[in-house]
């Protein structure tokens, strides 16, 4: 959306958590995954990911 690609912005919250208070982000549940990935054909989130996918808000970024 802005032009950043999401591997470094996982980098930033992991080297600056401080900097990403828990109401700019938040992690979907299994569930929520597989629900987002059926509404969504384009998204390249995969249910079977060993990391949890974290939604960041629109101020989050």
């Amino acid at each position: 959306m802005y032009g950043v690609e999401t591997k470094r912005i996982n980098e930033a919250v992991k080297n600056n958590p401080d900097k990403f208070p828990a109401s700019y982000m938040f992690v979907l549940n299994k569930s929520e995954v597989i629900e987002l990935r059926s509404k969504i054909s384009t998204t390249k989130v995969s249910a079977m990911n060993r990391n949890s996918t974290k939604v960041f808000t629109e101020r989050g970024l």
